[in-house]
Protein backbone atom coordinates (compact mmCIF):
# COMPACT_ATOMS: atom_id res chain seq x y z
CA UNK A 1 0.00 0.00 0.00
CA UNK A 2 1.15 3.53 -0.75
CA UNK A 3 2.10 5.54 2.33
CA UNK A 4 0.28 8.83 2.76
CA UNK A 5 1.28 12.08 4.38
CA UNK A 6 0.25 12.89 7.91
CA UNK A 7 -3.18 14.61 8.04
CA UNK A 8 -3.75 16.14 11.47
CA UNK A 9 -2.45 13.00 13.14
CA UNK A 10 -4.04 10.56 10.65
CA UNK A 11 -2.88 8.85 7.46
CA UNK A 12 -5.25 8.19 4.59
CA UNK A 13 -5.05 4.50 3.61
CA UNK A 14 -6.08 3.03 0.27
CA UNK A 15 -9.46 1.25 0.42
CA UNK A 16 -9.29 -2.22 -1.12
CA UNK A 17 -11.42 -5.39 -1.24
CA UNK A 18 -12.45 -6.66 2.20
CA UNK A 19 -11.69 -3.16 3.55
CA UNK A 20 -13.04 -4.05 7.01
CA UNK A 21 -9.98 -6.22 7.59
CA UNK A 22 -7.46 -5.12 4.95
CA UNK A 23 -7.75 -1.34 5.33
CA UNK A 24 -9.06 -0.93 8.88
CA UNK A 25 -9.62 -2.43 12.30
CA UNK A 26 -13.32 -3.28 12.52
CA UNK A 27 -14.67 -5.20 15.54
CA UNK A 28 -17.06 -7.97 14.55
CA UNK A 29 -19.03 -10.81 16.17
CA UNK A 30 -17.99 -14.43 15.76
CA UNK A 31 -20.90 -16.60 14.61
CA UNK A 32 -21.36 -20.04 13.16
CA UNK A 33 -24.10 -20.25 10.55
CA UNK A 34 -25.92 -23.58 10.45
CA UNK A 35 -27.53 -24.60 7.15
CA UNK A 36 -28.81 -27.82 5.56
CA UNK A 37 -26.88 -29.45 2.72
CA UNK A 38 -28.54 -31.40 -0.11
CA UNK A 39 -28.67 -34.54 2.07
CA UNK A 40 -30.33 -32.71 4.96
CA UNK A 41 -27.20 -32.64 7.12
CA UNK A 42 -26.30 -29.54 9.14
CA UNK A 43 -23.30 -27.63 7.82
CA UNK A 44 -21.50 -25.04 9.98
CA UNK A 45 -19.69 -22.06 8.47
CA UNK A 46 -17.91 -19.29 10.39
CA UNK A 47 -19.04 -15.73 9.66
CA UNK A 48 -18.44 -12.33 11.20
CA UNK A 49 -20.26 -10.14 8.67
CA UNK A 50 -23.62 -10.78 10.30
CA UNK A 51 -25.45 -7.81 11.82
CA UNK A 52 -28.94 -6.57 12.86
CA UNK A 53 -30.91 -5.23 9.87
CA UNK A 54 -34.59 -4.60 10.77
CA UNK A 55 -34.76 -3.67 14.46
CA UNK A 56 -38.14 -1.91 14.77
CA UNK A 57 -41.18 -0.70 12.84
CA UNK A 58 -41.58 -3.85 10.69
CA UNK A 59 -43.76 -6.94 10.98
CA UNK A 60 -40.62 -8.91 11.81
CA UNK A 61 -37.03 -8.49 12.95
CA UNK A 62 -34.09 -9.40 10.75
CA UNK A 63 -30.35 -9.88 10.42
CA UNK A 64 -28.20 -9.41 7.32
CA UNK A 65 -25.51 -11.93 6.39
CA UNK A 66 -22.75 -11.12 3.89
CA UNK A 67 -20.92 -14.07 2.32
CA UNK A 68 -19.35 -15.52 -0.82
CA UNK A 69 -22.04 -16.75 -3.20
CA UNK A 70 -19.98 -19.87 -3.90
CA UNK A 71 -19.85 -20.93 -0.23
CA UNK A 72 -21.74 -23.92 1.10
CA UNK A 73 -23.65 -21.54 3.37
CA UNK A 74 -24.87 -19.37 0.48
CA UNK A 75 -25.81 -22.39 -1.64
CA UNK A 76 -27.73 -23.98 1.23
CA UNK A 77 -29.65 -20.77 2.03
CA UNK A 78 -30.52 -20.32 -1.65
CA UNK A 79 -31.92 -23.86 -1.72
CA UNK A 80 -33.70 -24.10 1.66
CA UNK A 81 -34.07 -20.48 2.91
CA UNK A 82 -33.24 -21.73 6.42
CA UNK A 83 -30.35 -21.13 8.80
CA UNK A 84 -29.34 -20.83 12.44
CA UNK A 85 -26.96 -18.14 13.73
CA UNK A 86 -24.95 -19.55 16.63
CA UNK A 87 -23.02 -17.20 18.93
CA UNK A 88 -20.03 -18.74 20.72
CA UNK A 89 -18.05 -17.59 23.75
CA UNK A 90 -14.39 -16.55 23.68
CA UNK A 91 -13.10 -19.99 24.68
CA UNK A 92 -9.90 -20.34 22.66
CA UNK A 93 -10.68 -23.86 21.46
CA UNK A 94 -14.06 -22.61 20.19
CA UNK A 95 -12.45 -19.84 18.16
CA UNK A 96 -9.87 -22.26 16.79
CA UNK A 97 -12.70 -24.54 15.67
CA UNK A 98 -14.54 -21.57 14.12
CA UNK A 99 -11.45 -20.76 12.06
CA UNK A 100 -11.29 -24.38 10.88
CA UNK A 101 -15.00 -24.41 10.00
CA UNK A 102 -14.54 -21.18 8.06
CA UNK A 103 -11.96 -22.68 5.70
CA UNK A 104 -13.49 -22.88 2.19
CA UNK A 105 -13.64 -25.83 -0.18
CA UNK A 106 -14.60 -28.71 2.09
CA UNK A 107 -17.84 -30.67 1.82
CA UNK A 108 -20.22 -30.93 4.76
CA UNK A 109 -19.04 -34.50 5.41
CA UNK A 110 -15.38 -33.44 5.45
CA UNK A 111 -15.68 -30.42 7.74
CA UNK A 112 -18.29 -31.85 10.13
CA UNK A 113 -16.65 -35.29 10.58
CA UNK A 114 -14.71 -34.33 13.72
CA UNK A 115 -16.60 -31.17 14.67
CA UNK A 116 -15.90 -30.02 18.22
CA UNK A 117 -19.43 -28.69 18.76
CA UNK A 118 -22.50 -30.68 19.76
CA UNK A 119 -25.45 -30.31 17.40
CA UNK A 120 -28.98 -30.45 18.86
CA UNK A 121 -32.50 -29.64 17.70
CA UNK A 122 -33.67 -26.04 18.02
CA UNK A 123 -37.20 -24.78 18.63
CA UNK A 124 -38.24 -24.97 14.99
CA UNK A 125 -37.34 -28.66 14.82
CA UNK A 126 -39.47 -29.31 17.91
CA UNK A 127 -42.41 -27.30 16.53
CA UNK A 128 -42.49 -28.83 13.05
CA UNK A 129 -42.08 -32.08 11.14
CA UNK A 130 -40.08 -30.14 8.55
CA UNK A 131 -36.30 -30.41 8.73
CA UNK A 132 -34.31 -27.42 10.02
CA UNK A 133 -30.61 -26.82 10.71
CA UNK A 134 -29.51 -28.02 14.11
CA UNK A 135 -28.09 -25.57 16.65
CA UNK A 136 -24.88 -25.60 18.66
CA UNK A 137 -25.41 -26.77 22.23
CA UNK A 138 -22.31 -24.88 23.43
CA UNK A 139 -23.57 -21.54 22.03
CA UNK A 140 -24.77 -18.97 24.54
CA UNK A 141 -27.35 -17.66 22.05
CA UNK A 142 -28.93 -18.83 18.79
CA UNK A 143 -31.08 -17.01 16.22
CA UNK A 144 -33.22 -19.35 14.10
CA UNK A 145 -33.87 -17.58 10.80
CA UNK A 146 -35.62 -17.72 7.44
CA UNK A 147 -34.30 -15.95 4.34
CA UNK A 148 -36.79 -13.37 3.00
CA UNK A 149 -36.12 -13.98 -0.69
CA UNK A 150 -38.95 -11.70 -1.83
CA UNK A 151 -36.95 -8.57 -0.91
CA UNK A 152 -35.07 -6.90 -3.78
CA UNK A 153 -36.63 -9.34 -6.24
CA UNK A 154 -34.39 -12.24 -5.19
CA UNK A 155 -37.14 -14.89 -5.41
CA UNK A 156 -35.64 -16.53 -8.49
CA UNK A 157 -32.02 -16.67 -7.29
CA UNK A 158 -30.71 -20.23 -7.47
CA UNK A 159 -27.38 -22.02 -7.09
CA UNK A 160 -25.13 -21.55 -10.13
CA UNK A 161 -21.50 -22.15 -10.96
CA UNK A 162 -21.08 -18.50 -12.02
CA UNK A 163 -23.17 -15.37 -11.64
CA UNK A 164 -23.43 -12.49 -14.11
CA UNK A 165 -25.01 -9.05 -13.93
CA UNK A 166 -27.52 -7.60 -13.35
CA UNK A 167 -27.13 -8.16 -9.63
CA UNK A 168 -29.40 -7.25 -6.73
CA UNK A 169 -28.67 -4.25 -4.54
CA UNK A 170 -28.99 -5.71 -1.04
CA UNK A 171 -30.54 -9.21 -1.01
CA UNK A 172 -29.67 -12.44 -2.79
CA UNK A 173 -26.83 -12.49 -5.33
CA UNK A 174 -25.36 -8.99 -5.13
CA UNK A 175 -22.12 -9.28 -7.15
CA UNK A 176 -20.04 -11.67 -9.21
CA UNK A 177 -18.69 -13.26 -6.03
CA UNK A 178 -20.93 -11.94 -3.24
CA UNK A 179 -24.32 -12.54 -1.64
CA UNK A 180 -26.38 -10.81 1.03
CA UNK A 181 -29.22 -12.52 2.86
CA UNK A 182 -31.90 -10.66 4.81
CA UNK A 183 -32.78 -13.20 7.49
CA UNK A 184 -36.05 -13.00 9.39
CA UNK A 185 -35.53 -13.95 13.03
CA UNK A 186 -38.02 -16.69 13.89
CA UNK A 187 -36.71 -17.50 17.38
CA UNK A 188 -34.04 -16.25 19.75
CA UNK A 189 -32.79 -19.04 22.02
CA UNK A 190 -30.79 -18.15 25.14
CA UNK A 191 -29.08 -20.20 27.81
CA UNK A 192 -31.04 -19.89 31.12
CA UNK A 193 -28.51 -17.58 32.79
CA UNK A 194 -28.69 -15.02 30.00
CA UNK A 195 -32.46 -15.41 29.61
CA UNK A 196 -32.95 -14.65 33.31
CA UNK A 197 -30.64 -11.64 33.06
CA UNK A 198 -32.71 -10.07 30.28
CA UNK A 199 -36.00 -10.73 32.08
CA UNK A 200 -34.92 -9.86 35.64
CA UNK A 201 -32.23 -7.25 34.96
CA UNK A 202 -28.55 -7.65 34.15
CA UNK A 203 -25.49 -7.55 36.36
CA UNK A 204 -21.94 -7.30 35.13
CA UNK A 205 -21.41 -11.02 35.69
CA UNK A 206 -24.47 -11.90 33.56
CA UNK A 207 -22.97 -10.82 30.23
CA UNK A 208 -21.56 -13.66 28.10
CA UNK A 209 -17.84 -13.65 27.34
CA UNK A 210 -17.84 -13.06 23.60
CA UNK A 211 -14.86 -12.81 21.23
CA UNK A 212 -14.27 -9.66 19.20
CA UNK A 213 -13.10 -10.75 15.76
CA UNK A 214 -10.71 -8.59 13.67
CA UNK A 215 -10.63 -10.90 10.67
CA UNK A 216 -8.04 -12.53 8.46
CA UNK A 217 -4.65 -10.76 8.42
CA UNK A 218 -0.97 -11.42 7.65
CA UNK A 219 -2.06 -14.10 5.15
CA UNK A 220 -1.69 -16.56 8.04
CA UNK A 221 -3.93 -15.74 10.99
CA UNK A 222 -7.40 -14.82 12.14
CA UNK A 223 -7.20 -12.31 14.97
CA UNK A 224 -9.55 -11.88 17.91
CA UNK A 225 -9.60 -10.57 21.47
CA UNK A 226 -11.12 -12.19 24.53
CA UNK A 227 -13.96 -10.55 26.41
CA UNK A 228 -13.51 -8.39 29.47
CA UNK A 229 -15.96 -7.86 32.30
CA UNK A 230 -18.87 -5.68 31.22
CA UNK A 231 -18.98 -2.19 32.67
CA UNK A 232 -21.91 0.18 33.04
CA UNK A 233 -22.19 3.94 32.72
CA UNK A 234 -25.22 5.79 34.08
CA UNK A 235 -27.20 7.94 31.66
CA UNK A 236 -26.84 11.62 32.66
CA UNK A 237 -29.95 13.06 34.28
CA UNK A 238 -29.77 15.96 31.85
CA UNK A 239 -30.71 13.52 29.07
CA UNK A 240 -34.26 13.31 30.43
CA UNK A 241 -37.06 15.48 29.09
CA UNK A 242 -39.19 17.99 30.97
CA UNK A 243 -42.80 17.47 31.98
CA UNK A 244 -43.78 20.41 29.78
CA UNK A 245 -42.19 18.71 26.76
CA UNK A 246 -44.16 15.51 27.40
CA UNK A 247 -47.41 17.44 27.93
CA UNK A 248 -46.86 19.39 24.70
CA UNK A 249 -46.31 16.18 22.68
CA UNK A 250 -49.16 14.31 24.41
CA UNK A 251 -51.64 17.10 23.71
CA UNK A 252 -50.94 16.85 19.97
CA UNK A 253 -50.58 13.11 19.50
CA UNK A 254 -54.31 12.37 19.00
CA UNK A 255 -57.45 14.55 19.20
CA UNK A 256 -59.54 11.79 20.84
CA UNK A 257 -57.18 10.69 23.63
CA UNK A 258 -55.90 13.02 26.35
CA UNK A 259 -53.26 12.57 29.08
CA UNK A 260 -53.31 13.92 32.65
CA UNK A 261 -50.23 15.61 34.07
CA UNK A 262 -49.67 12.61 36.36
CA UNK A 263 -49.68 10.27 33.34
CA UNK A 264 -47.23 12.51 31.48
CA UNK A 265 -44.93 12.50 34.50
CA UNK A 266 -44.48 8.74 33.97
CA UNK A 267 -42.82 9.46 30.62
CA UNK A 268 -40.18 12.04 31.50
CA UNK A 269 -37.45 9.39 31.48
CA UNK A 270 -38.29 8.28 27.94
CA UNK A 271 -35.55 9.44 25.51
CA UNK A 272 -36.87 12.30 23.38
CA UNK A 273 -36.33 10.37 20.14
CA UNK A 274 -38.72 7.61 21.33
CA UNK A 275 -41.38 9.82 22.94
CA UNK A 276 -43.80 9.94 20.00
CA UNK A 277 -43.53 6.17 19.52
CA UNK A 278 -44.36 5.58 23.19
CA UNK A 279 -47.25 8.04 23.11
CA UNK A 280 -48.69 6.37 20.00
CA UNK A 281 -48.52 3.03 21.79
CA UNK A 282 -50.46 4.52 24.71
CA UNK A 283 -53.08 5.93 22.33
CA UNK A 284 -53.40 2.57 20.57
CA UNK A 285 -54.04 0.84 23.92
CA UNK A 286 -56.55 3.53 24.92
CA UNK A 287 -58.60 3.11 21.75
CA UNK A 288 -58.58 -0.67 22.07
CA UNK A 289 -59.98 -0.27 25.59
CA UNK A 290 -62.39 2.61 24.92
CA UNK A 291 -60.39 5.03 27.07
CA UNK A 292 -60.41 8.73 26.21
CA UNK A 293 -58.41 10.01 29.21
CA UNK A 294 -55.16 8.34 30.25
CA UNK A 295 -54.46 8.92 33.94
CA UNK A 296 -51.74 7.59 36.20
CA UNK A 297 -53.87 4.46 36.70
CA UNK A 298 -54.11 3.68 32.96
CA UNK A 299 -50.42 4.42 32.50
CA UNK A 300 -49.59 1.82 35.17
CA UNK A 301 -51.72 -0.74 33.30
CA UNK A 302 -50.00 0.09 30.00
CA UNK A 303 -46.53 -0.18 31.53
CA UNK A 304 -47.43 -3.46 33.24
CA UNK A 305 -48.66 -4.84 29.92
CA UNK A 306 -45.41 -3.77 28.24
CA UNK A 307 -43.31 -5.45 30.96
CA UNK A 308 -45.27 -8.69 30.56
CA UNK A 309 -44.79 -8.61 26.78
CA UNK A 310 -41.03 -8.31 27.31
CA UNK A 311 -41.16 -11.49 29.39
Amino acid sequence: MNKEENINGFKNIRIVDNFYQTSSFFPMPTTLIGTLDEKGNTNLGAYSLCFPYYIAGKDYYAMVLCCRNSSNTAKNILRTKKCSINFITDNRKYFKEAVRLGYPGETTEEKMKDCLFTLVDGKRSKDSTEKYPKVIKEAFQVFECTWISSLDGADNDVVKEEYFSPFHDFNGITSEHGAHFILKIDNILLKPKHYDAIIDGVKSSDFPNVPVDYGYRDSKYFWYTKSRRARKEKIPKSKGISLDTVKYAAARIDPEVKFTDEACLKLVKVPRVFLNTVLKGCVSWAKENNVSLITEKEMAIIQDKRNKEKK
